[in-house]
Formats: C-alpha cells, sequence, structure tokens
C-alpha cells in the first residue's frame, strides 16, 4: 500500500521526541498548545516556512523528530517573540524553536543548512566586536552560502556603504571581556541535557 505524501505510518514516528522537549526549558509548553494557528498568522516568515511554527508544534506532538529537526524553518525564526505575544495559552513558540534549533545542531541535523551556517557565522562576529559588523558578516556568509549571490548584491551594498549604513570597521565594546564571560553562561545554561 502506497503511503500518501505527508503521511506516516506509526512505525516511523518517534513517540519520545514530545518527551524530550518537555526536558528542554520552555518545552513542557508544548502539551498547552491547542493548534489556533496563531503563532503561524503572526510569523513574520511564516510565508517562506513549509512548516509554520503551529505545524512544527504539531509533527513534535506526532513525534516527528527527524522532519522537526531536518527542517530548514527552524533556522527562519526571526526572534520577534510576536508568537508568544499573541499566543492564547502564553506558549514561548520562540523558545521552542531554539529548543529546535539546538537540538538540530548537537545532533547533527541542520550544520548543512544555510540558516544554522548564518547563525555560527552571526555568533562569530559578535563575539570578537561584541556587536555585529555586517560587512564582515555579509563576506563570511556571501563566502560560504553563494559567492555568485555576493557578487550579485555588491551594488546594494555599495549603495548601503554610500549613505553610511554599512562601515568598514567596527569598534571593539568596552568590556569585551565581561560579555565574553555573559556569552560563556548563557550557552553554559542553554546545554541541552
Amino acid at each position: 500500500m502506497k503511503e500518501q505524501k505527508g503521511i506516516q505510518r506509526e512505525g516511523r514516528l518517534t513517540l519520545d521526541f514530545i518527551d524530550e522537549m518537555k526536558q528542554i526549558p520552555g518545552g513542557e509548553q508544548i502539551a498547552l498548545c491547542i493548534q489556533c494557528g496563531t503563532c503561524s498568522g503572526s510569523c513574520p516568515t511564516s510565508h517562506l516556512m513549509t512548516h509554520t511554527p503551529r505545524r512544527l508544534i504539531a509533527m513534535t506532538r506526532a513525534g516527528m523528530r527527524k522532519e522537526v529537526l531536518e527542517s530548514p524553518d527552524i533556522w527562519l525564526c526571526t526572534s520577534c517573540y510576536y508568537c508568544y505575544v499573541r499566543c492564547p495559552r502564553g506558549i514561548k513558540v520562540t523558545d521552542l524553536m531554539y529548543a529546535y534549533k539546538r537540538l538540530s545542531a548537537r545532533d547533527k541535523f541542520g550544520i548543512q543548512k544555510r540558516g544554522y551556517k548564518l547563525g555560527k557565522i552571526f555568533m562569530s562576529v559578535v563575539n570578537k566586536y561584541g556587536r555585529n559588523n555586517e560587512l564582515e558578516l555579509l563576506a563570511k556568509f556571501f563566502g560560504f552560502a553563494n559567492p555568485i549571490g555576493g557578487i550579485k548584491n555588491t551594488f546594494i551594498g555599495l549603495g548601503l556603504f554610500l549613505k553610511g549604513r554599512l562601515p568598514l570597521k567596527t569598534h571593539k565594546i568596552k568590556d569585551l571581556g565581561g560579555f565574553k564571560k555573559i556569552v560563556n553562561k548563557a550557552e553554559e545554561l542553554a546545554r541541552l541535557p
């Protein structure tokens, strides 16, 4: 018997995925979701997603661990928290997205995804200066992800530079050592069980 696209047999599901998510701080809220779709309707990037936040939560509850953690959609979350602000159950959907990202990275599901790479590059730049350097971020990201796209966007970058929106030099923050201690402590607290 041929399976329909998107439908899976129960034997392929990892039914302990919801229990795994509940062990992560904020993950216990996943059981509160009433699948109203407010999170997806509020998300500014949902139009780019195959699996919206509401669907990712439903997939988690259905035990579709591999599909959720391999999804490029988890990397599209902009951390605007609009989903949380509008959620009638007060679920911090953004925190769930972060949990998905951490699990995906830990278990090597997302390491080839562009969003994962952008996040890693962003963090390396921020750790270097204590703030973002857009020029360095874009150069490193386009060098990795799409060198041709970087060339195509050169004129956009030139326009931003001429208007003073893309500085060539970034100054480090005053207490970079203190900033790095905060980042290290946050990473320590965010480690998965």
